[in-house]
């Protein structure tokens, strides 16, 4: 997960909609499911998945009152203790 990344998509959703995130989510899901891809194409698909279902994760925590800095801090730190353990 990357956080320039998520940041950007939590703006993207506060200025636009989580639905189309949502949407975007699915799609991709669903392209992992060609027989064709490559591990490597997965592994990109895979981050770009992981990284949009940060964002409505720090979006969500937002909406709760969280300050945006502090919504983002957050989630990465509990990212990196879940890697860690």
């Amino acid at each position: 997960m990357k956080l320039p990344v998520i940041k950007h998509l939590t703006q993207f959703i506060e200025e636009n909609d989580e639905d189309f995130v949502i949407e975007a989510i699915e799609t991709l899901e669903a392209l992992t499911e060609v027989s064709s891809l490559k591990d490597e194409e997965l592994d990109v698909i895979g981050e770009l998945i992981s990284n949009m279902y940060g964002a409505i994760e720090v979006h969500k925590s937002i909406k709760e009152g969280t300050p945006k800095k502090e919504a983002l801090n957050g989630f990465m730190k509990r990212v990196l203790e879940s890697i860690d353990s």
